[in-house]
């Protein structure tokens, strides 16, 4: 067989693809499943579980079912337009104006950073926490965790110029490395329940420090919780190298965020029936997360709680590098179509990586690390991994709007195609959890973080709009399809 009539048989696209479809159902559901666990059960277990009590796994449904809710929306969009763009593409066709495509690109370019750097705090805290095991001289305070966390960032910006980008193989290592780390507390959650140290019947009963009903906590603890769903939405970017996606994609994505809650649940009942009541809102590393106490609470004989750290290092790692490698080529594909200044455009000759884009998002995230660190009542894991939630619940809005203006163009026959009430209810959802009965009073930083974030690139648009204005060149997008 010719290798041009192999591509044929092989690929979707015909035989002069632009990427190779090497993905099956096996590699793109763990693909999704690592996507989505990475830090955000790490970050966000212990807030959500100080403020409804018990019932901590309740969050992580709902959350679940809102996710659901706009999985629907982006499995019918990529079936009808598979192409590695996502929601800034989804919105230029829906909506056709280049301002408001460049506000929900950048939207997705400050998720990124500000998942970034909320993984980055979380790597810093679990890494010196572990090195303090072996080294009880290893200063693990705030002004360590800070200076880790911004190195951090410096090594993922020195990756990011080699020009390393994602290999699906080492994903599928680093996701049962994280589903590893998962299983451990789990286990070490039923052993206890099982031995008599944990009490299951916590997980029916609800509390909550600021005496909010149940309604009024739940959302609330929803908006935590919403940061661990995410990550599933970064899976279209992988559609142009999948095989039959249309078939695939949506049994993949359903399935891995099936698999998600229910491995988050599984932790929330452990935290829960391990950690006493009062402790469980108080970790006793804020920064590293409760998890760290469920080890080694629940398994105090086993020397776990030694491993553990460094395999949450391990686990969040990988989502950081992902996340800035997206960030930088979104800032890099905006500026080489005009839309931001083309110095953010340039590329290293020998690496081909966007030199000026990575050192524009890192600095970016350098400065959010040490304002938000400055600035927020709560941790700066807490703050930041609440803006991520922010930014994505405003770009899955406009996706389960965007799903229902397109309905009027035709779709392939036979893709798939959500119910109408699905979006419409995913949007209502998206837009309710934006609101500020959705967050406590020191959870408000998160509105400022977004609105600078934002603030930065709109300057930049407008600065780039007057320097093409004067040189007579348009600011508009050439083409939103090739933007990553």
């Amino acid at each position: 067989m010719s290798a041009l009539s192999e591509r044929e048989e092989t690929d979707v696209n015909g035989p002069s693809p632009d990427l190779k479809r090497v993905m099956g159902p096996g590699l793109l559901l763990l693909f999704i499943v690592g996507d989505i666990l990475g830090a955000g059960v790490y970050a966000v277990t212990g807030r959500l579980a100080g403020q409804v009590g018990g019932v901590a796994w309740l969050p992580f449904l709902v959350a679940f079912a809102v996710a659901t809710l706009t999985a629907y929306s982006y499995l019918e969009l990529v079936c009808k337009y598979p192409q590695a763009a996502g929601a800034a593409l989804y919105a230029h066709k829906a909506f056709g104006v280049h301002f408001v495509t460049f506000l929900v690109a950048f939207t997705v370019v400050c998720s990124g950073i500000t998942s970034a750097a909320t993984s980055s705090g979380l790597l810093a805290s679990n890494l010196l926490v572990g090195l303090e095991e072996g080294i009880p001289a290893i200063p693990t305070g705030d002004g360590a965790t800070l200076v880790v966390a911004l190195a951090f960032m410096v090594v993922l910006a020195l990756v990011n110029l080699r020009g390393v980008g994602e290999s699906v193989k080492f994903n599928v290592i680093l996701t049962l490395v994280e589903m590893a780390a998962l299983a451990i507390v789990i286990v070490i959650g039923f052993v206890a329940i099982g031995g008599g140290d944990g009490d299951l019947d916590r997980i029916t009963v609800f509390e909550n420090p600021d005496d909010k009903g149940l309604f009024a906590a739940v959302t609330v603890a929803t908006a935590i919780a919403f940061f661990s769903m995410v990550g599933f939405e970064d899976s279209v970017n992988m559609v142009e190298e999948t095989k039959d996606p249309h078939r695939i994609f949506p049994r993949a994505m359903f399935t891995g965020l099936g698999i998600a809650v229910i491995i988050y649940m599984l932790v929330a009942v452990s935290v829960v029936a391990v950690i006493p009541a009062g402790e469980i809102a108080t970790p006793k590393n804020p920064e590293a997360g409760i998890l760290l106490d469920v080890v080694r609470v629940g398994a105090p004989d086993l020397p776990i709680d030694k491993i553990f750290p460094f395999m949450t290092v391990f686990a969040v790692a990988n989502t950081a590098l992902i996340n800035m490698l997206m960030a930088s080529r979104l800032v890099y594909g905006m500026a080489n179509q005009g839309v931001l200044p083309r110095g953010l455009g340039k590329v290293l000759p020998k690496q081909r990586s966007p030199w000026t884009a990575i050192v524009f998002t890192t600095a970016l995230a350098l400065v959010l690390i040490v304002v938000v660190r400055l600035e927020a009542e709560n941790t700066v894991v807490a703050a930041l991994s609440g803006t991520t939630a922010l930014l994505l619940l405003a770009v899955f809005a406009v996706v389960n709007v965007s799903v229902l203006i397109l309905r009027r163009e035709p779709g392939r026959d036979g893709a798939f195609t959500a119910p109408t009430v699905v979006p419409v209810i995913g949007a209502i959802a998206c837009l309710y959890l934006l609101g500020p009965w959705a967050r406590l009073d020191a959870d408000m930083i998160q509105y400022k973080i977004a609105a600078g974030m934002l603030g930065v690139g709109v300057l930049l648009w407008l600065l780039n709009f007057a320097i093409n204005k004067h040189e007579g060149e348009s600011t508009t997008f050439e083409d939103v399809g090739k933007l990553e």
